[in-house]
């Protein structure tokens, strides 16, 4: 027996010279920080279900992380799914689940917490648990195992795996982790009264923590939900996300860990601001994030300069659901870029709106690095797309931006799309090749060059919870594969154009699991349990996701329910129906989110609210929140005293 928050890394470490990319289990990034286990009062294992190179930098983990690990009495570590190589060399050696930051088993700490981005890491998760000793089953735990909690988007409908979580938090996870930490801490102060159940009580009581056990489901004979209600009188019939307002107050990341091995972004970002007003009826990031909370300029410029002194990193992502959009966005890249002009600091949005774009901002994003690709969103093929799914982007705007950028010398510009979307035809989709047509056209007209590129690049679309598009049926996976091959055709036979567009697409069946996952009931736990226990690991990954094993899974688990895969699919659903998370309250009215569904269904698009009336969305009234927006009077920043260049000290010497 050993005491709780031993390393276990002595016995990892025979393990690693067996697998693939082993720098990825030895943890010691710039920044991480380890403290004595016996230190804190509250222990937490914080984990990105998926490998490392994609988990180590993500924002929210990396927040969560930092704001944990300043309180005094608490601890955070990091923790990645394992890759199936090195999980079966645990499982013969009996080496558990453990954090990069000191080893330890995840078994140890008191609290679990899982971000889903996507709910392909749902069996990631199971593998993670299984690995350190917690049982799969929340009803199956006691006080001595770690209370599993979720966040991330995909926390908005927890029910597919209710059974396997204690607790799912809605919304901004800053303040909610610090209320967990404070609940969990006195619970054990006081000698943990009432096991397991009085934590979950505690948690419960606050209205904001959802404890899916204290939740019963009843279905309809054909299926539906009949309705969702508590079984205890200590949970709230609703739930109600976490807002973070004035993120300046939050000025995370301080100490952005900077990995050993190599990750999917080698860079250092700051969120300048968080949520989204457009009304893209598909987006559930944006729907779910509201209001818009803009960091001042000189927020941002802090965050800035203190994390290229802490990492050393070349390059500043700017991040949020849409960049550009910031209402100082001007400032914020000209000053940045004048503050860093003498180094070799760049900076980038992750991808520009075609209404956004300017060549201004465009230079100085580009002045101290390489100009490369620019990437725009147009989402749906045609202009009946893009009103129906409240994308107000015309041809004529698109071409006129792109024939901007190619006359300011880009010479590959990249297009975003989905197929699949509610009312979408064979012949929406395919105007996405004389889209693409005309954007070589033009490119080539302006800059007199034949060199111009264009890349496509399509997903399918999946219905998601808290959207107006939650009612609409999903696209079966044999049809968008039928579309998808008759654009590749499309651009294929085109002689003059098409071989300057490049095309980049999946097919349509991980999409269809992705839809039962995001829109499933407590009955979909089942299958995703089936799925593990068959072999399922990293779904997110072509090369490890099998459709045919889900719907085998789905198919001995639902054999004897009036549901099935097409039932959570590519069924619609009518406003009478309750929907599994209908109890989970994100501010938006559903009234509000059924009339834009009809108004989609109408190609009526409705205007952003941070320039226009307010929408009566509902989520500034009932989560007591507002958008918080410039001008903040801020034009110029101070400059920072940058260190000499090593070359011209040199010189000097």
């Amino acid at each position: 027996m050993t005491s709780p928050g031993t390393s276990v890394f002595d016995r990892l470490e025979r393990l690693l010279p067996f697998v693939t990319k082993p720098i990825q289990y030895v943890g010691g990034e710039v920044n991480a920080v380890t403290k004595p286990w016996d230190s804190v009062a509250v222990h937490w294992a914080l984990m990105y279900p998926d490998a490392y190179e994609v988990g180590a930098p993500n924002q929210g983990v990396q927040i969560l992380y930092e704001v944990l690990n300043e309180r005094d009495d608490a601890l955070a570590e990091r923790t990645y799914a394992v890759w199936p190589d090195l999980e079966a060399l645990m499982r013969e050696s009996g080496v558990p689940q453990f954090t990069v930051d000191a080893h330890r088993p995840v078994g140890d700490f008191d609290v679990l917490g899982l971000s889903f981005s996507t709910e392909l890491g749902y069996t990631n998760m199971l593998t993670a648990l299984d690995l350190a000793g917690i049982p799969l089953s929340a009803a199956e735990r006691d006080e001595t195992h770690p209370l599993v909690v979720a966040g991330g988007h995909a926390a908005f409908n927890p029910e597919p795996i209710a059974d396997f979580l204690d607790v799912a938090v809605l919304g901004d996870g800053e303040e909610a982790v610090l209320l967990i930490t404070d609940i969990v801490r006195e619970w054990k102060a006081a000698g943990r009264p009432g096991g397991r159940g009085g934590l979950l009580v505690e948690l419960a009581r606050t209205g904001s923590l959802y404890v899916p056990q204290f939740y019963d489901v009843d279905y309809l004979p054909d299926g539906r939900i009949q309705r969702v209600a508590p079984n205890r009188p200590e949970a709230p019939w609703r739930v109600s996300k976490h807002t973070l307002m004035d993120l300046d107050e939050w000025p995370y990341p301080r100490n952005p860990l900077v990995p050993l091995a190599e990750t999917v972004h080698e860079r250092m970002s700051v969120e300048i601001f968080r949520g989204c007003t457009r009304g893209c009826r598909f987006c559930q990031a944006g729907m779910i994030t509201r209001p818009v909370r803009e960091r001042s300029i000189t927020g941002i410029a802090d965050i800035v300069e203190n994390g290229l002194e802490k990492t050393g990193y070349e390059e500043v992502g700017l991040l949020s659901l849409s960049s550009a959009d910031h209402s100082e966005i001007a400032d914020v890249a000209k000053n940045l870029a004048d503050r860093y002009e003498e180094s070799q600091v760049s900076l980038s949005l992750p991808s520009t709106r075609v209404d956004a774009f300017n060549v201004d901002l465009a230079n100085e994003l580009s002045r101290n690095g390489r100009r490369s690709g620019l990437t725009f969103a147009p989402e749906g093929g045609s202009e009946r797309m893009r009103k129906v799914i409240n994308k107000q982007v015309t041809e004529e705007d698109l071409i006129r931006t792109v024939t901007t950028a190619y006359a300011g010398g880009w010479r590959q510009v990249k297009l975003y799309f989905m197929c699949g979307l509610p009312t979408e035809t064979d012949e929406d989709v395919l105007q996405i090749a004389s889209l693409a047509r005309e954007v070589i056209k033009a490119g080539r007209e302006v800059s007199g060059r034949k060199d111009i590129r264009c890349t496509v690049s399509i997903g399918g679309f999946v219905p998601k919870p808290h959207t107006p598009f939650q009612w609409a049926a999903q696209l079966d996976h044999e049809a968008t594969d039928a579309r998808l091959r008759a654009l590749k055709e499309a651009i294929r036979n085109d002689r003059e154009f098409g071989r300057s567009i490049g095309m980049r697409y999946h097919d349509g069946r991980p999409g269809i699991v992705e839809g039962i996952l995001s829109r499933g009931d407590r009955r979909v736990g089942g299958v995703i349990l089936q799925a593990w226990r068959d072999g399922a690991r990293f779904d997110g990954w072509s090369e490890h996701f099998s459709f045919d094993r889900w719907m085998a899974a789905a198919d001995a688990v639902l054999a004897d329910q009036p549901v099935d895969v097409d039932w959570y699919t590519t069924r619609e659903r009518d406003r009478t129906e309750v929907l599994p998370w209908e109890h989970l309250d994100s501010g938006l009215d559903i009234e509000w989110l059924w009339d834009d569904w009809q108004d989609a269904l109408a190609e009526i698009p409705v205007d952003d609210c941070r320039w226009s009336p307010c929408s009566d969305c509902g989520v500034c009234d009932q989560m007591g929140t507002e958008i918080q927006i410039g001008p903040t009077g801020v034009v110029t920043l101070p400059m920072p005293v940058l260190p000499p260049s090593p070359v011209l000290a040199g010189r000097e010497g």
